[in-house]
């Protein structure tokens, strides 16, 4: 649960979300392992873990493929695209007609990646993020 968590933190740093507390980053790792029948996919070589990719947000057709990290030593060794690659197939296999993900349409490193193993952009999107305890 520790190196999701931490992972997943990591994540929202360099995707610049919103960063998560210690405590959000641990209830996610709990719910993703749990919760969503155990949809965080760990991708390991020679018994270390190299790569995450969670399959998440089910709609009735499809599936989002996300968060999808690999952590700095590790990139640029293709463990994210393969991972990537591989979740989205079982999810194929396992009957959604589609996968879907958000990328950062600033991250050309990402996009090509994910256009190389299948993926194709659809529809540009926004991201806001509210304050509650500072209304306007």
């Amino acid at each position: 649960m520790d190196l999701l968590a931490e992972w997943y933190a990591q994540f929202a740093i360099d995707a610049t979300l919103p960063v998560p507390t210690p405590e959000q980053s641990r209830a996610w790792a709990e719910a993703t392992a749990a919760a969503i029948n155990r949809r965080a996919f760990l991708w390991i070589v020679d018994d270390k873990p190299v790569c995450l990719v969670g399959a998440t947000g089910p709609t009735p057709n499809g599936i989002r493929i996300g968060p999808v990290y690999t952590p700095q030593d590790e990139r640029r060794k293709g463990y994210g695209s393969a991972c990537t690659a591989a979740v989205s197939q079982k999810m194929l296999d396992e009957g959604r007609r589609f996968c879907f993900l958000y990328t950062d349409i600033e991250n050309p490193t990402s996009n090509k990646i994910y256009q190389n193993i299948g993926y194709r952009p659809i529809v540009d999107c926004d991201l806001y993020v509210f304050n509650a305890s500072n209304p306007a």
